[in-house]
């Protein structure tokens, strides 16, 4: 009997096996940090199918014959299961047949299930990994131009002040510099507190608001590394100067403000830095004797802090940095009275031979791929994913329809539009895998359709109810998960259309063989798609630090196997039906070369 079980299911263990490490080697050939991520994943799940596989064709028969009762005695429990199985059995029967005469229905219903993948997927949420709690929240912090160090520091204690009086707060480090600081509010241990860090960041957002003299950006920090700064980065290249990027950028923000997704929204284009421009008067330094080296030089010299010597205090060594006192250098007044030695020996100030102009430059000229560009950034509130945002930005600065404006990504917005939907065609490639994988074993174009059709799209269906719900988001996680699923519910299908082919080879009418392979392959379908849904079900009920990740790919698995569990019990039947070909019986084959004779 296990030799018999044996090679009876060798062809579809083998068909199952390929199919699954098909399935997941493209995902280790992935680029980017996609591939990165999932390599070692990939590469453990095909290998695992593969010995799987392998056991189960050497392995299990052996151990079938060696455990099993030779007479085939049952405990209790096995006749209760027994009993229960035989009620869903006849059950079944009577559901099959009637949906083998109402095909055109089925088939209908089938298509509509499958349209509805496209609507589903469209209006599904999309990011490219969801946010987990990390226990903190990092803080960038914008000083005024011309704030001093001093300042700056006193803002950034004032700032420290306001998240320390969190309740959730463990501690806040922050760095302070004359640009400006930077920091971040680590978080108590996570059943320590009430309120997770996305819970926490409005609030968090509306404290640090209210700190004077500086303006302070906080940011989730990323499930995965991004080498950006916020949530969301859109990029404006142009070759217009910085004056005519401001009004485009203007523009941008003014319409994420309007959106009201964003918790804030900004850009880094600022042109309110102070700027003092000295004019000198050529022609009275030259009356006086003087060059314009020779006045560069000595300015260079009072303000520049340059170094210029070293000298020795018992035995150590110090630079020598020649400089007017900070008092003096507050003002641009100072500078006028600043005197300089002509040749003649006399001294002269520096406001006989020049003026000072005052106007406002950009703080900083950032350059993108060798253009002028602006960078807008900023938070999405809580509930709106950071593709949301993008988009509303994207669309806002596509409808300026500024002339020679193109548009780029940086930080976490890049990967977003670089791997977001890379997956998407390495699911595309995974499908068509299985459908040459499929040829080849029942060496048909035909039967690997019914595969396919009656059982893959309808599992995907099911799979995006939830992310259409907003109960999880379409992201790299919950896209392996559709991946895998492509394979785990290929195989419910198979084991069926393989013995459907077989008995008919054997005999039996296409109907007949079809009625009996179903019902015969049903408690198999059934075990292997409850054994998938419960060892994954798990992963919907965790909670905690990464539990999102988790709940996205558990979603994804339970919903599409049970739902596409459910398809495939009906829709391959009556798609075997309409598309698979007539299998003929092997007929005996004479010996070649031999005549009969008659006498």
């Amino acid at each position: 009997a296990a030799l018999v079980g044996a090679r009876e299911l060798v062809g579809p263990i083998i068909a199952m096996t390929i199919t699954l490490a098909a399935v997941y080697a493209p995902i280790g050939f992935q680029g980017g940090l996609t591939g990165s991520l999932f390599l070692e994943f990939a590469i453990t799940l095909a290998a695992a199918v593969v010995v799987s596989g392998i056991v189960a064709v050497t392995l299990s028969p052996v151990m079938s014959s060696r455990f099993v009762h030779p007479q085939g005695k049952e405990g209790k429990l096995t006749k209760l299961v027994n009993r229960g199985f035989e009620v869903v059995r006849s059950n079944y029967a009577r559901l099959l047949d009637g949906a083998l005469q109402m095909r055109p229905a089925i088939v209908a219903a089938a298509i509509l299930v499958m349209l509805a993948a496209w609507p589903l997927y469209t209006y599904s949420k999309r990011e490219l990994a969801p946010v987990e709690d990390q226990s903190h929240i990092s803080l960038f912090m914008q000083t005024p131009p011309d704030a001093s160090l001093a300042a700056n520091n006193r803002a950034s204690l004032d700032v420290v002040k306001a998240i320390t009086a969190f309740p959730e707060a463990k501690f806040m480090w922050s760095l302070t510099a004359s640009w400006g600081a930077f920091g971040g509010m680590v978080a108590k241990d996570w059943k320590e507190r009430d309120r997770s860090t996305a819970q926490l960041f409005p609030a968090v957002y509306g404290a640090v608001s209210r700190v004077p003299g500086v303006r302070v950006f906080p940011r989730l920090d990323p499930p995965l590394p991004t080498p950006g700064s916020y949530d969301v980065e859109l990029v404006l290249q142009s070759d217009a100067p910085p004056e005519q990027l401001l009004g485009t950028a203007g523009a941008v923000v003014g319409a994420g403000w309007q959106s009201g997704k964003f918790l804030y929204v900004d850009t880094d284009l600022k042109i309110d830095l102070p700027e003092a421009r000295v004019v000198i008067d050529r022609d009275q330094v030259a009356d006086l004797g003087l060059d314009l080296a020779t006045v560069g030089r000595e300015l260079g010299t009072a303000l520049g802090g340059g170094y210029v010597n070293r000298f020795n205090f018992f035995d150590r060594s110090y630079k020598v940095i020649p400089q007017i006192g900070e008092a003096d250098r507050t003002t641009v007044g100072p500078l006028l009275d600043l005197k300089i030695k002509t040749p003649s020996g006399q001294l002269v100030p520096v406001s006989t031979f020049t003026h000072i102009e005052s106007s406002t430059a950009p703080r900083t000229l950032n350059r993108f791929q060798q253009r002028n560009a602006v960078r807008v950034f900023g938070a999405v509130n809580p509930g709106v994913t950071k593709d949301e945002g993008l988009r509303v930005l994207e669309n806002a600065a596509e409808g300026l329809h500024t002339p020679g404006l193109t548009l780029d990504h940086a930080g976490e917005s890049r990967q977003i539009r670089r791997e977001g939907g890379a997956l998407t065609v390495t699911l595309g490639f995974a499908v068509i895998l299985i459908y040459l994988v499929l040829a080849a074993q029942f060496r048909s174009f035909r039967d690997p359709l019914i595969v396919l059709l009656g059982s893959v799209p309808l599992a995907i269906s099911g799979a995006l109810i939830f992310s259409f719900l907003n109960l999880t988001t379409l992201n790299i996680y919950s896209q392996v998960g559709l991946i895998t699923l492509v394979g785990l519910i290929a195989k419910n299908g198979i084991l069926i259309v393989q013995f459907a082919n077989t008995l008919q080879e054997r005999g039996l009418a296409k109907m007949a063989a079809l009625r009996e392979a179903t019902l015969t392959r049903l408690r198999p379908v059934l075990m292997t798609s409850a054994a998938t849904v419960f060892g994954h079900f798990p992963l919907v009920l965790v909670s905690g630090p990464g539990s999102a990740a988790r709940n996205s790919i558990g979603m994804v698995l339970v919903t599409g196997m049970t739902l596409g569990t459910v398809f495939t019990l009906f829709i391959v039947p009556v798609f075997y039906s309409l598309i698979a070909a007539e299998h003929k019986p092997a007929s005996a084959y004479e010996p070649v070369g031999q005549e009969v004779l008659q006498t």
